[in-house]
């Protein structure tokens, strides 16, 4: 299926790199911005003295204007403890000596009756070396923290791979919202496989989360690759998906693993190859919303009279419906599809009310009729909307993915290879009743 783009289309540009500070002799150097970070901290973080030196300011102010019989100065521990709290742990050291030499200067004025003495300059002296350590551990701690969010993203997009603005004659766009900012992990999947039969599409979510929910998620994503390229039936690729997952379920089970009765919800969608008369699309729903038509005309719901169950749990449907066929709808050229996961359907506001995503659709189109022209422009419209509605308040991983037919383009790649090829260098293919498989690519 070849390449296609679209002016629609166009992802939105990344920040330009900016020049650097100044010029000629006065250009700042990478040296000085290494020892500005080990200093000061981080540019966020830059103006985190200010509040540790208004205290120095501030205790030592008050206790030169006070009397000899109400002493302030040994307030001064306090200093580099709301340092280590807020900046990098040089600054928390110079914040440390600071102390130490204000309280030595100050006391020294007073006459010596009124002086504080030796015991609350051994306490000014620890108080500094104590937050020095608590700012070193608060750093490792950080680092660790990021270490950690760098292997969860890492991961996310291993699993997830980037695709091209417009890949297999669809544009496309996603917004993934995880409900722990922190672990950034979750269950939802989500993925475009061109194919000599049309273009399959993907969306998921497999219950729980964490890593066992990523492994899970990445099975069913390879399954799908592999299964939406070399198979010309959707119902085939379904199948593949069910076995895969009740495969990954009889391993945790040996494993003692106690998610070992996962399941996951999808939708998967077949797009026609290009040149198709009929403008339509096959969907198979495993227990999933089904996805929205979006176009300047209004929302409509793709519905099915019924949907398969959730994938891991197919031994509770009955034998005749287990391996029910994709139902087909019709799609128009300026119609949007927009799929999520139950993070959009199920969030809900401070009253208990889940979001009304239809309404929402309905509304943002009303207000800009164009909005389905873009899938990128979509799904930051509804990632708006329901995050105003929760007031910012995720409770669940929150997937919104949006395809639609790209236009075509006169400068076309192509984006699939041709079984035709494989069958040249491998003419021997494994036959199934009622499939075509031909043999995996070399290498």
């Amino acid at each position: 299926m070849p390449f296609r783009s679209s002016p629609h289309a166009s992802p939105p540009e990344s920040d330009p790199v900016s020049p650097p500070h100044g010029s000629g002799l006065f250009r700042r150097q990478p040296q000085l911005d290494r020892a500005l970070v080990v200093i000061l901290g981080r540019p966020r973080r830059r103006l985190g003295w200010l509040l540790p030196l208004a205290l120095l300011v501030v205790v030592c102010f008050a206790d030169w204007n006070t009397s000899g019989d109400f002493r302030v100065l040994s307030w001064l521990v306090v200093v580099p403890v709301v340092a280590a709290a807020l900046c990098p742990v040089g600054t928390t050291a110079l914040f440390a000596v600071a102390a130490v030499v204000a309280y030595a200067v100050v006391d020294q004025a007073w006459e010596h009756e009124f002086r504080a003495g030796l015991p609350d300059f051994i306490l000014v002296s620890t108080g500094g070396l104590l937050a020095v350590a608590a700012a070193w551990l608060r750093r490792r701690g950080e680092r660790r923290a990021l270490s950690v969010q760098n292997v969860a993203d890492t991961t996310r997009a291993t699993v997830i791979r980037p695709l091209p603005p417009s890949w297999g004659g669809l544009l496309h766009a996603h917004i993934y919202l995880p409900a722990d900012a922190e672990a950034r992990l979750g269950g939802d999947f989500y993925d475009i496989q061109p194919s000599p039969w049309g273009t399959r599409a993907l969306l998921g979510d497999v219950q729980g989360k964490g890593l066992g929910a990523v492994a899970v998620a990445a099975n069913l994503l390879g399954t799908f690759r592999e299964a939406g390229f070399h198979q010309p039936d959707l119902r085939v690729v379904a199948e593949r998906m069910e076995i895969r997952m009740e495969r990954n379920r009889l391993y945790e089970q040996a494993m003692g693993y106690k998610d070992g009765d996962r399941f996951a919800t999808a939708v998967l969608l077949d797009f026609p190859p290009p040149g198709s008369a009929d403008g339509y699309i096959d969907v198979i729903n495993f227990g999933h919303d089904p996805p929205f038509a979006v176009s300047a005309r209004g929302v409509r719901r793709l519905d099915a009279d019924s949907s398969r169950l959730p994938l891991g749990l197919s031994e509770l449907a009955a034998v005749s419906e287990r391996s029910a066929g994709p139902y087909r709808v019709p799609v128009a050229e300026d119609e949007t599809l927009l799929l999520t996961t139950d993070g959009v359907t199920e969030a809900r506001d401070r009253a208990g009310d889940f979001f009304p995503l239809a309404e929402a659709l309905e509304a943002a189109v009303a207000e800009d009729p164009q909005l389905a022209d873009s899938p990128y422009r979509l799904v930051r419209a509804v990632r708006d909307r329901m995050l105003r509605h929760v007031y910012g308040r995720l409770h669940d991983d929150t997937t919104i993915f949006a395809v639609r037919i790209a236009a075509p383009s006169a400068e076309s790649v192509p984006s699939v290879l041709s079984l035709t090829r494989w069958t040249e260098i491998s003419p021997s293919t494994t036959a199934l009743p009622g499939r075509q498989d031909s043999t995996e690519p070399p290498g």
